[in-house]
């Protein structure tokens, strides 16, 4: 295995992804999540060196609307899940 020069090394192209047999499957999964998450990660908020204890109002409110896409999506998922039992079980009970 050769290293090359370590003091300065060169660098070639990043990793590809690799090919995929069904490329509408993943353009269908990339739209939705762009969708669902169109905003950065607020990086200033992740603080790995030190231990953070208290929040502000402004950090939860930048940490609620990072996460927008993902709540809505999980309250309509609750949402369905509760509904669709409860119409199924009038529709079969109360066939009027």
């Amino acid at each position: 295995m050769e290293l090359g020069n370590i003091s300065k090394p060169t660098y070639g192209p990043g990793p590809e992804a690799p090919g995929s047999s069904t490329p509408g499957l993943v353009t269908m999964a990339h739209g939705f999540l762009r969708l669902v998450q169109p905003n950065p990660l607020p990086i200033e908020q992740i603080n790995f060196g030190e231990s953070q204890s208290t929040f502000t109002w402004e950090d939860i409110h930048e940490l609620l609307l990072y996460e927008l896409g993902f709540l809505v999506c999980a309250a309509i998922g609750v949402l369905f899940i509760v509904l669709v039992p409860l119409v199924g079980c009038c529709f079969c009970c109360c066939r009027c």
